[in-house]
Parts: structure tokens; C-alpha cells; sequence
């Protein structure tokens, strides 16, 4: 799996790199048990500080999506969590009305909006 950041994107590096890895756990490219590189391995491969990669792995670890094994490495966590239903329902609630607000404001109509989702959801699986 490729990672990349954009150093002038709105999201702080450590946080494209959560998103990243959390797309990639969630669209199966990466899957239980797969390792990750180390925190230097991946700082030297995105020309970044070490200490940036290790504050998305804390936050990675700390959302039980990975787990590190001190001597072995970094891997995708074997039972990855799941939210009851209803915090799942209220979570995406935010964050479809935050992406119907955007498409509004910018003039994009409901059905390109729609096709863009598909779209994505196929780019996961893939």
C-alpha cells in the first residue's frame, strides 16, 4: 500500500495518514494481521519527521484499528472494533450533512453527488 501526504492540504500530515490507513483498513487493502511500515521506515519513505508518523500510529492505536508488538512491529489489529448502531447512524449523520452542506454551497447537484459516493465506494473495493 502507497501512502502520501500533500504538505499544504488543510489536514496536518499526521492525519492524512490516519485517513489513509483507515480508508485502506475499511476498503480491505489492508487486512488483520498485514504489517505496517515502522515509523522511520515510513517517515524516510514520505519525507517527513518520524515523530509525525508515530502520532497517527498512536492515534490509529488508540481508535484499536492497529496494535504494535514491541520486537515484531506494527500490524492491522485481528478484531478491528465495531460501534453499536446508533453511534455509527449519528457519526455518518455529521458527515453526510457536512458533505450535502458543501455540494449546496458549490452548486453540485444531489445526483453528482450520489455518482461521486459510488464512485468511491468502488475506488475501496479496489
Amino acid at each position: 500500500m502507497e501512502l502520501y501526504v500533500t504538505p499544504g492540504d488543510e489536514l496536518p500530515l499526521y492525519r492524512q495518514i490516519v485517513r489513509q490507513i483507515t480508508d485502506a483498513i475499511a476498503g480491505t487493502r489492508l487486512k488483520p494481521g498485514d504489517r505496517l511500515p515502522s515509523h522511520r521506515d515510513l517517515a524516510a519513505q514520505l519525507v517527513i519527521a518520524p515523530l509525525t508518523v508515530k502520532k497517527a500510529y498512536d492515534e490509529l492505536e488508540q481508535g484499536k484499528l492497529i496494535e504494535t508488538q514491541r520486537g515484531r512491529g506494527t500490524f492491522v489489529r485481528q478484531e478491528l472494533p465495531r460501534m453499536r448502531a446508533r453511534e455509527t447512524r449519528d457519526r455518518l449523520r455529521g458527515t453526510a450533512q457536512r458533505l450535502l452542506s458543501q455540494a449546496a454551497l458549490s452548486g453540485v447537484p444531489f445526483a453528482d453527488v450520489l455518482d461521486l459516493l459510488e464512485e468511491l465506494r468502488e475506488g475501496m473495493q479496489s
